[in-house]
């Protein structure tokens, strides 16, 4: 990039953020209407951000400083905190007092940033006790923020859906008891691939209620929009809470061709869109270096590629009018 291209980048950079500066204020209180997210005025709406990994493995990550960054840098409008709950040398199970702490560091700082936080109960299992307890204390002590977004179930992987839906169901009415607008997110099997599943039996009673569908473009191909778009038409409202340009084992090379598919497709259907993850794995998925500093504040020589590319990526849709 020369001279000239880097000074027309930081301009357009900017004046994103600037556009950027006060999202929550400027959009207010999400709701659902029909299958699309829209904002206080209900004009349609799409968040664009990052999820942070595991928190249980790198919660380093998990403070008011790299949100604050992540806004900044990558001009995210929505951050995922991912509470492990089972893996990592700090899970739910394990230190919930620990975990608590680093989950509300990035909501608080999503909040000072005023862009939205999803509150990610990141498991692949069944975990009812344990999933109402937490969500009723986060929806008590959060609800009255727009900000919040709730995320019951991050991927079901062999439970069947009338066992997600009764798990969530139960979820979903100790979260309503406390928070009547705030979105609710819901997974569905296979790794929230199978949403034809909800798309003919969804759950009723509860307004503002979204489903996550995930995708790996490596991996995922179009058989899985043509699955969405069907699920869509049926009247099912998607929320694409973990995407990526690798293989679904978040190795093997990136595959751009494929990841600016599925950018087009979510784009042209207004779907909003989060790419995993914030993390200093060696591998492909995770964005950051060793060398990456814990407080944002990076520079692109501590950025992997899929770091670079999902900044990329978001300082361009971020940034369209």
């Amino acid at each position: 990039m020369n001279f000239k291209s880097k000074i027309i980048l930081l301009l357009l950079v900017l004046s994103c953020s600037m556009t950027n500066a006060q999202f929550v204020k400027k959009h207010g209180q999400l709701s659902v209407k029909g299958t699309q997210l829209v904002d206080k005025d209900l004009n349609p709406i799409v968040l664009r951000g990052v999820s942070l990994g595991w928190h249980s493995i790198w919660p380093r990550f998990y403070n008011e400083k790299t949100v604050a960054w992540l806004k900044k840098d990558f001009d995210c409008t929505i951050v995922r905190a991912a509470m492990g709950i089972e893996i990592g040398e700090h899970n739910y199970v394990k230190e919930p007092d620990f975990s608590k702490d680093k989950i509300e560091a990035v909501i608080k700082g999503a909040i000072k940033s005023d862009i939205y936080v999803i509150v990610d109960w990141h498991s692949h299992n069944i975990n009812l006790k344990e999933a109402k307890e937490y969500f009723d204390e986060i929806s008590k002590k959060y609800g009255k923020y727009p900000n919040v977004i709730y995320e019951v179930f991050n991927e079901p992987d062999y439970e069947t859906w009338p066992e997600v839906k009764a798990y969530s169901e139960e979820v979903i009415k100790v979260i309503r008891a406390n928070d009547p607008d705030n979105i609710i997110l819901v997974g569905c099997p296979k790794w929230d691939q199978d949403v034809n599943l909800p798309a003919a039996d969804p759950i009723k009673g509860y307004i503002n209620l979204m489903y996550t569908m995930h995708f790996y473009a490596a991996t995922h191909q179009k058989e899985l929009r043509d699955r969405t778009d069907e699920a869509i038409k049926s009247g099912l409202p998607i929320f694409v809470s973990e995407s990526a340009g690798m293989e679904a084992s978040g190795d093997g090379p990136m595959n751009y061709v494929a990841w600016q598919e599925y950018i087009d497709w979510m784009e042209e259907r207004k779907l909003s869109w989060i790419t995993w993850s914030i993390s200093d794995k060696d591998e492909t998925c995770s964005m950051l270096k060793k060398s990456a500093s814990s407080d944002g504040n990076w520079k692109e020589k501590d950025l992997k590629e899929s770091g670079l590319k999902t900044r990329e990526f978001l300082r361009e849709y971020n940034c369209k009018k």
